[in-house]
């Protein structure tokens, strides 16, 4: 035990030291898709931060530390995946077409948890309807759900 913390400090200040990416699994892309919807604006704010917890904790049956571990491997699986639609495509075969309306739901609700609203995440989630398949109509009425 105390060798793997001693390693673990060791490797702290190392710059090549990276934590491992986490399995990209439906959970962890749904997690990466509200990251990247948050910082679609350039900014990253605690009341997303916030409801990124909040909606993976509901989601995953998880108490808030564990959401606040599973959100930081999420930001680690963002980082790493350069296009939007690689995340989506994660989800577009692995959930049922309920659980995509969920996730759009859950991405609107990140998005409006700062309480303004950005073209350039509008832009992001309206990508991300177009690959899970989800009808513009429907995408709206979560939209408008979403600010409820």
């Amino acid at each position: 035990m105390f060798e793997h913390l001693i390693a673990l400090f060791r490797n702290h200040g190392d710059p090549a030291y990276t934590t491992p990416l986490p399995q990209a699994d439906a959970r962890h892309a749904m997690g990466a898709l509200m990251v990247r919807a948050a910082k679609a604006d350039q900014t990253y704010l605690f009341e997303e931060i916030n409801m990124i917890d909040k909606v993976l904790a509901e989601r995953n049956g998880l108490n808030p530390v564990e959401a606040a571990q599973m959100r930081a491997a999420c930001e680690n699986l963002e980082r790493e995946m350069p296009a939007t639609e690689a995340i989506a495509s994660i989800l577009k075969d692995a959930i049922s077409a309920d659980e995509k309306e969920a996730t759009l739901l859950a991405l609107w609700r990140v998005v409006f948890a700062d309480g303004v609203k950005h073209e350039q995440e509008d832009l992001v989630l309206h990508q991300i309807e177009d690959v899970l398949g989800v009808a513009a109509d429907r995408a709206k009425q979560l939209q408008m759900q979403s600010m409820q």
